[in-house]
This record gives structure tokens, sequence and C-alpha cells, in this order.
């Protein structure tokens, strides 16, 4: 008879992913330590969380499983007459249309138009969408009103995202995608918009100066990047945003925003025929450009380090870490990374089932939550396992997050707590097409790092050929304890014997 654990009650972990963090490339959360259960209902004497729940045995769900079916959508590819790469995926269940412009910039190429000029790919994505030659911010905003559409631009590390959702009739769809083609070729970028938008942007990186997580990944990306572009904060600094002016956005603009730097997506109700005709509007007013150069490798860290900021809190923010790898489109890698995925979703996963999560939450009762991601980049980007801690548990938390980690390496992962990663993944891999926005974000990735379409299609697959001896191999191949990065920020209770002083 199978028996299912009542689940322990449960406190969501407390997420802070403002923009300025997304736009890090890293998702951040701040999960501070458990407190005591409340009393009432859940602090009954007679109520024993540890027993099996028998009335679960009797759910059919339970008991009839089938094998997932589940068909990847077909694709089709194309080329504009000024050579952007365009992906489309025709689905006509609503009258919706999804664009998806991404070019080969970010925060990485800030500085390869003026020295400290930090946070400004941020500041283009910003006064993009607020004017153009033709309409000032308060006519833009109107025309998109009027359209019922949803224009947006961001920068990340290593990526500049132009979004775009319309009906998909043709008097909607039309002066949207035109709007959209005026935005890219003719920018506004008004000057007294540009001021006023700096001064909103320092006001809010002194807001996140305040947020010890948002503290903890600046420092983290410091010290694990260095010299590199991607140690550099993608919101900029309250120094660097002053100094920013429009000659600076027109040249990120006409270096960036160019033909041979972009990938197109696009998903929804229109043909073949139409979404060609789609992209044209979009992109023909683009200047041809050059593609941008290959962004170098960082400097690979030799040795573990702790770097400590001192913080007036009663929690101390965690990140544990080390450089990853890069996206890549050999099959050999898109295997091996998928190993990886299986073994730290096991390790590290946000699940309740992950070790972290067993051994520093559940049995340790140090954090509402721990977890740890890779992060693929265009260069190395980072693995990073993150948490918060009261003060006074800090030093044995790492302690303990650190020995998980070795132990797993060591140990391996079992065949059990493989295959119900395996099935997991594999059944949770649907959801990902479960929406427009979700289908042409996924194309939006694999048309900018110009993956095969076997990096989609062929997922279930290799997460099927995987084993548990592969995912182990990948673990142990990929983290490296002896090169952790361990940032803090707060007020720990650091024990004078404790190996975290060794690596200062």
């Amino acid at each position: 008879m199978k028996s299912y654990l009542r689940p322990s009650y449960c406190f969501k972990p407390i997420i802070v992913a403002s923009s300025l963090i997304i736009s890090a490339g890293l998702p951040s959360f701040s999960a501070n330590a458990a407190p005591e259960l409340p009393s009432g209902e859940h602090a009954k004497s007679d109520v024993d969380i540890t027993q099996p729940i028998k009335a679960l045995d009797n759910l059919s769900s339970l008991k009839n499983e089938k094998k997932l079916d589940f068909s990847i959508p077909k694709f089709q590819h194309f080329t504009t007459n000024n050579g952007v790469p365009v992906i489309f995926f025709q689905t006509n269940q609503l009258p919706i249309v999804d664009v998806d412009l991404r070019f080969n910039a970010g925060s990485a190429r800030d500085e390869s138009i003026r020295k400290d000029s930090f946070g400004l790919a941020s500041m283009v994505a910003d006064l993009l969408t607020k004017g153009t030659k033709n309409l000032d911010e308060t006519q833009f905003a109107e025309a998109t009103e009027q359209l019922g559409i949803e224009l947006g631009s961001a920068a990340y590390k290593d990526q500049f995202v132009i979004n775009l959702r319309s009906l998909s009739e043709s008097d909607k769809l039309d002066p949207a995608l035109k709007l959209l083609s005026e935005v890219l070729s003719e920018p506004r970028f008004d000057a007294k918009v540009l001021e006023r938008s700096k001064a909103q942007q320092v006001l809010g990186l002194r807001q996140m100066m305040q947020n010890p997580s948002y503290l903890a990944s600046l420092t983290f990306n410091k010290t694990l990047y260095g010299p590199h572009p991607y140690a550099h904060p993608s919101y900029g600094t309250i120094d660097s945003i002053p100094s920013i002016e429009t000659k600076d956005l027109q040249r990120f603009h006409d270096t960036y925003l160019v033909a041979q730097n972009a990938s197109l997506s696009i998903t929804g109700d229109l043909s073949l025929q139409q979404a060609k005709q789609a992209a044209e509007t979009i992109t023909k007013q683009l200047a041809q450009g050059k593609p941008a150069p290959k962004l170098p490798n960082p400097t690979p860290i030799k040795s573990s380090k702790w770097v400590h900021v001192d913080y007036d809190s009663d929690q101390t923010s965690v990140i544990i870490g080390q450089q990853g790898y890069n996206v890549s489109k050999d099959p050999t890698q898109l295997q091996r990374s998928t190993d990886f995925s299986i073994g730290n979703e096991i390790l590290a996963g946000s699940g309740f089932n992950s070790r972290l999560m067993g051994k520093i939450r559940k049995e340790l009762g140090y954090t509402y939550g721990i977890y740890g991601n890779m992060t693929a980049m265009q260069a190395p980007g980072p693995y990073a396992i993150k948490f918060s801690t009261r003060n006074e548990k800090a030093d044995e938390a790492i302690k303990a997050t650190l020995q998980t980690v070795k132990d797993t390496l060591k140990q391996g992962v079992t065949d059990e707590e493989f295959k119900l990663t395996q099935e997991s993944l594999i059944n949770r891999y649907p959801m990902g097409f479960s929406s427009n926005a979700g289908i042409n974000g996924m194309l939006g990735v694999l048309n900018f790092h110009k993956l095969p379409d076997t990096y989609i299609t062929n997922y279930i697959d290799r997460v099927e050929s995987s084993n548990v001896n592969q995912a182990n191999k990948a673990l142990q191949e990929t983290l490296t304890p002896d090169k952790f990065i361990i940032v803090t920020v707060g007020k720990p209770d650091i024990a004078k014997n404790s190996e975290l002083n060794k690596l200062k």
C-alpha cells in the first residue's frame, strides 16, 4: 500500500523579484528563517503531521498513472529581407499575437559605449517606449492605450528584449506593428524625460541598496566576475546613472539595435504569410549595422572566498556559488546540462523534496527556503545557492549547506530520488506551452542563442535518456565547493574557529 506523508505547515518564501534584480539575470528572493508554528488548528497536539494520510490511497488519480501524451508544437523558420532570423508558431486558439524581438546587447555592453556608463542599456530600454519622433510621451501612451496593446522593453545582462502583445485583428495589429517599427527606428529619447527617468532610477537604487538580498547579489556578481562585464549592475549605480546623456542612448541604439544584431519570434493567430508580412513591417526600418562581438569568458575562480557586507539586520542574506557554464548548442553539452539540471533539482531545487530544503529548513529550521540554480548565458553564467537565516544561525547554516553539497557530490543522488525528479521534470515541461507568451519566450531564447529546434523538441528525450550515473557525474564535474564564493550581508555571528574566517 502506498503511503503519503501529510505535508508540514507551509510557509512561503518572501519573494523579492524587482525589475532591478531580474535584470541582473539572477532570480532573487529573501527566504527568512522559519518562525514558531502559530497557535490554533495547526498547533493541535492530536494532529501528527508525520503520519501518512490513508485517505489519499483512495484517490483514483494516484492509482491510474498514464504516460504523458504531449506533442511539441512545430515551429517555422524564415528570414526577413534585411537578414533578421524569425521563428514563427501558429496558434489560432486566441485572437492574440505575441512578438519577441531580441538584440545581442544588454548591460554587458554598457562600457563599450562609454567607460563607467553602467545602467545605460537599462535607460535605453526605459526611454524606448516613452515616445517616438512623431509622438511625445503622452501621445505615445495614448496610442498604446487606444490600440489595447502591451509594448515593453527590458535590458538584461546580455540581452535587450522588446515585447509586443496585440489582438490579431488587422485594424489593431497593423498599427501596433507600425508603432513598434517607429519605436525601433525613430526613438524620441527626450531630454526632459531622460532627466526624470534618471532621478527615478537613482531613487529606486537608493531603496534597493537598503535591501540585503540586492546587496548580496551585487557583491556576489562583483566578486565572481571581477573585471568581466557581468560583474556590473544592470541597473547602474547611484554615481553612474546621473552621467548618462541623450547622446549615449542614441549611440547604444545605433550600435546594437540593428538588423544584424537582432532575432525575432512571433506566436499567435496568424498564417505564415501574415507572419512574414508582420516581420517585414517590424524590421524593415532597422539599420543593417553589425553583429555584436562575442563576450569574453570571465577569469576562472581559483579558490574559495568569503566576502561580508555589514548590514544592520536580524537576518543574514547568504549567496554561495561559482561560475557555471554558458549556453551551448553542442548535443553532448546539451545532454550534460540536462543531466546537471536533474541532479541539481535533487540537491537544490525549488521543491520541498530537495536535499538542501530537507536539511537546512526541515531538519535544522534555519530558513524558510533555500534554492540553487544555474543561469546559463553567452559567457559562463553563475551558479548560486541563496537563503536567509537568523544572524546567530548563519555560521551553522552555511556550514551545513556546504556539507550537504559535499556529501551529495561524494555519495551521489539515489535511484529513487532520480526517478521521482525525472518524472516530475517531464510532467512539468508541458506547462511552458500553456500560453502564447510562454511559447514565444521559449522561441525567443531559441532564436537569440541560435539553438536547434531540438533544444526544445527533444528536451523530454534528453531527460528520459539520462540516468542516475550521468546526473551524479554532471554534478561532480560542474560543482566545485573548494572554489565557492560565499557572500553574507547582515550581522552574522561567526565563530572564531569557523572555516569562513580562513576564506577572508
